[in-house]
């Protein structure tokens, strides 16, 4: 992980020394928001498969 910041018109996520799942909500919350809740609904997805407890 070398990117420490991702800007876009929507905002400014700082990624240095997050998790990928914290990397990941960062990202959509700067996303156009036509696409946050399609976005969050696949992490949901990923998440479930692959952040098992």
């Amino acid at each position: 992980h070398f990117v420490q910041y991702i800007v876009t018109e929507y905002g400014v996520a700082d990624l240095y020394g997050v998790s990928d799942e914290k990397r990941a909500e960062k990202l959509i919350k700067i996303a156009h928001p036509d696409f946050r809740e399609e976005l969050s609904e696949a992490f949901q997805k990923i998440k479930s498969t692959y952040y098992k407890n």
